[in-house]
């Protein structure tokens, strides 16, 4: 008789590429796009706004004009930081902090004070996920203020998220333009098909843990360089080349020496990332708008060579990290404001997960030794 096929046949070890883990209806990559809920993101970017976003990726549908305008008051109502989470916030360290490892914290200790954290009920989650999302950015903010030595501000709850991001950044009201433009960088990063973050965030939430926690383990995830944080090494990059002169010899050097050049290529687009073609755009606008055209066109250089000589496009984060430059964010914030955003996301996979659950639970491909027998020590 012949023997069975091992349960781990067909399997692919390196980072589970090609292997479908679950079926989804939240976004998904067709062709040269990418779509949420069955809108492009380029339809989306065009006209939609964050918020308007935020209930598509939760209701699998654009909203009313009165839904829109309850959840936006219901987002408003649950933006400011409760005295008691502020309290604990100024006890975390700042100094040689990494900012996600800090919003990692903040997230895990503003679950502590949640009355509801432990309430499973689809009406509980709901409102739990409003705070978290509205949140999210005040958070970001708040750790900016501290370690600035600033007093946290409170956000205006008549007005958005991407308004209160810059708001309670820095206390002055925003200029419009720039407002405008962040709200469309919260879109697109809003949610992306079944990324690291997102998977480890249904893995939390399928053992029917809560959702603070699957949330904490989406942060956890982002915080490596190899899924968030690459926006945040292409702004270094460019600040480390310098002037516009210098980009053709550095990334030509950079490449003669097999360096890795951040920003570039992605796994599953093969025709280039459609969000990076809107950011672009957006590079090219406020880089203009801030005096400091050279940061698009050092940019535009290193993208043409990449293309050209190494066949590679750029993804989401090597235009994104010259965009938030031009408004002023500082650069370790740029991760960060990533989750700012990519919460809307991960909530939207966490709900999914549990509405036809099974905890996850892989094999693994047993590539070890087999057949030893324990000696005494004085055997071995």
């Amino acid at each position: 008789m012949a023997e069975a096929a091992p349960i781990y046949e067909g399997a692919l070890d390196r980072g589970l590429e090609g292997v479908v883990a679950c079926t989804t209806k939240i976004s998904f990559i067709v062709g040269a796009t990418l779509n949420y809920r069955g809108y492009t993101i380029e339809d989306l970017a065009a006209h939609s706004t964050f918020e308007e976003t935020i209930f598509l990726l939760w209701n699998d549908r654009l909203p009313k004009q009165d839904e829109l305008d309850k959840l936006r008051k219901e987002l408003g109502a649950e933006m400011t930081l409760d005295a008691q989470l502020i309290s604990t916030l100024k006890t975390l360290p700042t100094k040689g902090v990494h900012p996600m490892a800090w919003l990692r914290s903040a997230t895990s200790a503003m679950g502590l004070y949640d009355k509801e954290a432990q309430d499973d009920s689809k009406e509980a989650n709901y409102r739990k996920a409003l705070r978290l999302t509205a949140k999210m950015g005040m958070l970001v903010t708040a750790f900016e203020r501290l370690r600035t030595g600033k007093e946290i501000i409170s956000p205006n709850p008549s007005k958005s998220i991407a308004w209160n991001f810059f708001y309670t950044m820095t206390g002055n009201e925003p200029d419009a333009e720039i407002v405008k433009q962040f709200d469309v960088c919260l879109i697109l990063h809003a949610d992306h098909e079944l990324n690291c973050s997102a998977f480890a965030a249904r893995v939390t939430a399928s053992s029917l843990s809560d959702v603070y926690s699957a949330v904490v383990s989406a942060i956890s995830a982002l915080k490596g360089p190899l899924h968030g944080g690459a926006n945040e090494q292409v702004m270094l990059m460019l600040k480390d080349i310098g002037t516009i002169e210098k980009a053709k010899s550095w990334i030509e050097d950079a490449l003669n020496n097999k360096a890795k050049v951040m920003g570039f290529g992605h796994r599953v687009y093969k025709n280039g990332d459609p969000r990076a073609k809107i950011l672009r755009s957006m590079s090219e606008k406020l880089t203009a708008k801030m005096g400091q055209p050279h940061w698009y066109q050092m940019s535009d250089m290193i993208d043409d060579v990449m293309q050209n000589k190494k066949g590679l496009l750029p993804n989401v984060d090597f235009y994104s990290a010259t965009v938030y430059y031009s408004m002023g964010i500082p650069i370790d914030l740029y991760t960060p404001i990533f989750a700012a955003s990519r919460v809307s996301g991960w909530l939207a996979h966490i709900f999914e997960q549990w509405t036809n659950n099974r905890i996850y639970r892989p094999r693994g491909k047993w590539a070890g030794k087999e057949g030893l027998n324990w000696v005494p020590p004085a055997q071995r």
